[in-house]
């Protein structure tokens, strides 16, 4: 009983899964070039061993030296390649504990609602000016956790009714909602008051990390690896949803009480990513799909390994939107959209054809 609780039956794919302590290994290694890649690419690039100096002397208390590279690498570009990594990790968690959560190997924030409710209170922050602090201000966040922890609420009630806590009534509420918030997000972008404000409100609502700061660092820093935590140490539970919610039950687990627990955990994830990134579509749905492919579903290894992709995908997306146009910077959704639906679409095809 207990081995059939720790893993759940592997598919033709899985059973030729790679160990996962060394891709972690490598993900970890492949994570901190590409955070010194973000750090030293850019209109003005840097030599990496200046970046590292200048890290050094920070971190140690010396007194910065004199010019700008310091204050180049310091106060943007390693708040921004941080930023990056956080919110990458955090996608990838927030996509694998809901897709177990729903038993749905296609669902992602957007599909439970929450990132369209923190879509309408960032575009409510905009344009109604609470958000006059910039693009990604500290009133512009606020409001989106705000929007994302109501929607959270809402969704709950919703699927709460009659009883019960199961999948489909969740996803339908999820779904019900998300589109009405959407709409509602719609007719507050066309009531944008000059071209500028519209921008801003396009620009939040595909994605960026355009005005990382350290102090938006501090929540995503304490959330992200307290609900990596938190997730591993219910790895046993995922593992066992994915049986059903009969078979679960069986081998002892509260079903109801660890899907209000993950669905809790995941809203609020993901408000607090949302709120610092925007919206940033693909991360969460094809992060989980890449890594099953490689270590499996076993959630033991399947969550660090998440993180740790999701890491390393968004601070290289991220390195692609500042340098790949000399005139302007790319919305980070729209080059993790162009990436992630054909490299989702050729996962499936050959999920599919393997029968798996």
């Amino acid at each position: 009983m207990t081995s059939t609780l720790e893993r759940p039956k592997a598919s033709a794919s899985e059973e030729c899964s790679l160990p996962a302590t060394p891709l972690a290994v490598v993900l970890a290694v492949v994570l901190l070039a590409a955070l010194t890649a973000a750090v030293a690419w850019g209109s003005t690039s840097i030599p990496p061993g200046e970046v590292w100096g200048v890290v050094r002397r920070r971190l140690s208390g010396e007194a910065p030296r004199p010019g700008t590279n310091d204050l180049i690498i310091w106060q943007l570009r390693v708040p921004r390649a941080l930023l990056a990594a956080l919110v990458g990790a955090g996608l990838g968690l927030v996509g694998t504990a809901v897709q177990a959560l729903v038993r749905n190997p296609l669902a992602d924030p957007y599909l439970l609602g929450i990132s369209n409710g923190a879509s309408l209170g960032a575009v409510a922050a905009i344009v109604l000016g609470a958000g006059a602090g910039g693009a990604l201000g500290l009133g512009l966040s606020g409001a989106a956790f705000a929007g994302a922890l109501a929607t959270f609420a809402l969704v709950w009630a919703v699927a709460r009714r009659g009883g019960g806590f199961a999948p489909l009534r969740l996803v339908l509420a999820g779904v019900a909602i998300g589109q009405f918030l959407s709409g509602f997000t719609s007719y507050l972008v066309l009531q944008a008051g000059d071209e500028q404000q519209t921008h801003s409100v396009l620009f939040w609502l595909m994605g960026s990390l355009s005005g990382a700061n350290w102090q938006m660092l501090a929540v995503p820093a304490v959330a992200v690896p307290v609900a990596l935590l938190w997730l591993q140490a219910r790895a046993r539970g995922l593992n066992a949803l994915l049986m059903g919610d009969e078979t679960a039950a069986g081998l002892g687990i509260d079903v109801t009480r660890l899907r209000r627990e993950l669905f809790t955990v995941t809203s609020v994830l993901t408000g607090v990513l949302v709120a610092v990134s925007g919206a940033i579509a693909f991360v969460a749905l094809m992060v989980p799909h890449v890594c099953r492919l490689v270590v499996g579903g076993d959630h033991r290894r399947l969550l660090p390994v998440s993180a740790l992709f999701g890491a390393v995908l968004l601070v290289v997306v991220d390195i692609v939107c500042r340098t790949a146009m000399d005139t302007q910077e790319l919305p980070v959704g729209v080059v993790t959209s162009l990436l992630g639906a054909p490299a989702l679409l050729y996962l499936l095809d050959r999920r599919l054809g393997s029968g798996s």
